[in-house]
């Protein structure tokens, strides 16, 4: 009796299991917690998200991001030394020593001074920033550079000149590119100057995506700023005319 009523409530808990599978079936659908991967895609999920448009009031707000390149955030000047020419070594005769003492001497002219005492200003620039109009199809834009100068040991009371290079490049073709002779007083020699740079003349064709870039920083490729200085005038002596 005992085997007939344990195996009648195991029938029972077995077709109650299987009820409440079948029903969790039914209700859960392609994307349940029971799909195994068998099932079709449900015909009325949305479609996956694609990548978004730039909207027209998103690229009227958009203005290229100024960076500073590798290499353009700082920049020294140095005094010209006149390098002295290579002593003339004297021969001994020892063809060994000779050649030691030659080595040793190239050796001493390769070796690259030490340029700190040679320094006239360092400048660094520590922060770019923009802003951005629009106007007739045209991008206006204002970068501005802000940084320091701080004096050297060789650096004198005066007007420095710093050639700074603002840029507006979309992808390798340069829309502007412009160099600047900044100039900045500098009058005491034992702390820092700083300073703040403007251009406010960068003017591209308006983009219509967002992939235009501007750099900014120092430039030292460029040419110095020279000053003409009038020519002395030369008097000729006439001489007779003969005949």
């Amino acid at each position: 009796m005992a085997f007939r009523i344990s195996s009648g409530r195991f029938l029972a808990g077995l077709a109650l299991t299987g009820f409440i599978l079948a029903a969790a079936g039914c209700q859960s659908g392609d994307n349940g917690i029971l799909n195994l991967g068998f099932g079709k895609k449900d015909p009325t999920a949305p479609p996956p998200p694609q990548d978004p448009k730039v909207l027209a009031s998103q690229l009227n707000a958009y203005c290229p991001r100024v960076t500073v390149r590798d290499g353009t955030a700082f920049f020294n000047t140095y005094v010209n030394e006149v390098q002295k020419p290579k002593p003339k070594l004297k021969k001994t005769g020892d063809a060994a020593a000779d050649a030691a003492a030659q080595a040793a001497a190239d050796a001493a002219a390769a070796t690259p001074p030490d340029d700190s005492a040679r320094i006239i200003y360092q400048a660094s620039i520590s922060d770019v920033t923009r802003d951005c109009s629009r106007a007739d199809g045209q991008l206006t834009m204002k970068i501005a550079v802000a940084g320091k100068i701080v004096p050297g040991p060789k650096f004198t009371p005066g007007t420095i000149t710093m050639p700074i290079r603002t840029a507006v490049m979309h992808g390798t073709d340069v829309l502007y590119s412009q160099i600047h002779q900044y100039q900045v007083q500098v009058t005491d020699p034992s702390v820092a100057t700083q300073f703040v740079f403007t251009d406010s003349n960068v003017v591209v064709p308006a983009p219509t995506a967002q992939d235009y870039q501007a750099y900014a920083g120092y430039d030292e490729t460029a040419p110095k700023a020279t000053t003409d200085k009038p020519r002395k005038k030369t008097h000729r002596k006439k001489t007779a005319a003969t005949n």
